[in-house]
């Protein structure tokens, strides 16, 4: 009888135990979280019931397994107490990747909620990310360390491992030359302020928002919902435009190739009227000029602003639009004409004069 009774006392007992700690310390974050709503932390910190559970669980067990003295846990003693030691190793590095990710999220939502500032929101968010997962990286590869460590081959190999480090180490270096200078630009990238989530940027010719950012690869989305998928270095060693730096208003141009006999003043007053008709001109600043001039046209140039890079496409497209439309409307003459029959030419006569007079 007492064959049965210890392992479903200790078993039994240890579960028991575990749910009643991850019980207790959910029940002060919901109340801590009642009565502090303006800090997110301890809402966020409530996600970690699960691996709580799980590291009290097999920490209870790994302690007190001996104690069950039953025939099967003691002829697999070594190997049982391994595997315990493996699961209380990856479910503390569980525990703390997830402490680590709600204390960054706290932190950047308390900041995000006190910025009105929407390039530095930005800013936080993207070093927020890094720095999240370069944490996370470095807890697993350190739970993956501690768990081979527990082989005792592991360790017997150790000395020679420690012994040919330093060559491993230069031969990986080479190996791994590009990936070490994606991960260096990475960091660079997140906290260098050269390019932020949610940035509007031009690479290669394709205009597109950053839309993720990681230790060695930034996606971009193009306006036609494609993916650039580029490595970070790309950004830390080639120019490219980023139309978020510095603020995102934006001024945009259309041009207008007409005949010389454009009105110009009824076409200032008709831009007018348009831009108070759009709702994605910002109301800062419009106006119209000629540039250039060729023997058959003259090139007009209409100079918008939005607040944003959207919305000057918007204003764009609206402005060369409805001015074309009201031009072959109602000043058909200014649009270009292209001569398909050649004119006669004009006899050169003197005039004639009379009494004296021409």
């Amino acid at each position: 009888m007492e064959n049965v009774l210890r392992p479903l006392i200790v078993i039994g007992g240890s579960v028991v135990l575990a749910l009643v700690v991850g019980w207790l310390a959910d029940r002060l974050l919901r109340r801590a979280d009642a009565r502090d709503r303006e800090t997110p932390l301890w809402g966020l910190l409530r996600r970690c019931r699960i691996p709580l559970n799980l590291v009290m669980l097999t920490a209870i067990l790994r302690g007190s397994y001996d104690e069950i003295k039953w025939k099967p846990v003691q002829e697999h003693d070594a190997g049982l107490g391994q595997f315990l030691t493996l699961v209380l190793i990856g479910a503390s590095s569980w525990l703390v990747v997830r402490i680590a990710t709600a204390v960054v999220e706290s932190s950047y939502t308390r900041y995000a909620a006190s910025t009105r500032d929407p390039a530095r929101v930005r800013r936080v968010r993207t070093q927020v990310t890094l720095i999240q997962r370069v944490v996370s990286a470095i807890v697993i590869v350190v739970a993956i360390a501690a768990m081979l460590l527990t082989f005792p081959a592991m360790r017997a190999a150790g000395a020679s491992l420690l012994a040919s480090a330093g060559i491993v180490g230069i031969v990986a270096g080479v190996a791994a030359q590009s990936t070490l200078g994606n991960l260096f630009a990475g960091l660079q990238i997140a906290f260098g302020d050269m390019v932020r989530l949610g940035d509007t940027v031009v690479v290669d010719g394709e205009w597109g928002v950053v839309e993720e950012i990681t230790l060695t690869f930034l996606a971009v989305r193009t306006w036609d919902e494609r993916r650039l998928t580029m490595p970070v270095s790309y950004f830390t060693s080639k120019p490219f435009q980023n139309w978020s730096r510095g603020g995102v208003q934006m001024t945009g141009t259309v041009f207008f190739h007409l005949d010389h006999s454009a009105p110009l003043p009824l076409m200032r007053e008709r831009l007018a009227l348009i831009l108070k008709e759009c709702p994605a001109w910002d109301g800062r600043a419009f106006s119209l000029a000629v540039t250039d001039t060729t023997p058959s046209t003259i090139e007009v140039r209409a100079v918008v602003t939005a607040k944003d890079a959207d919305d000057i496409w918007t204003v764009r497209v609206t402005v060369r639009e409805q001015m074309v439309a009201w031009l072959y409307e109602e000043y058909p003459s200014a649009l270009p004409r292209i001569t398909t029959e050649a004119r006669p030419p004009t006899p050169l006569t003197r005039p004639a004069i009379e009494d004296g007079r021409p």
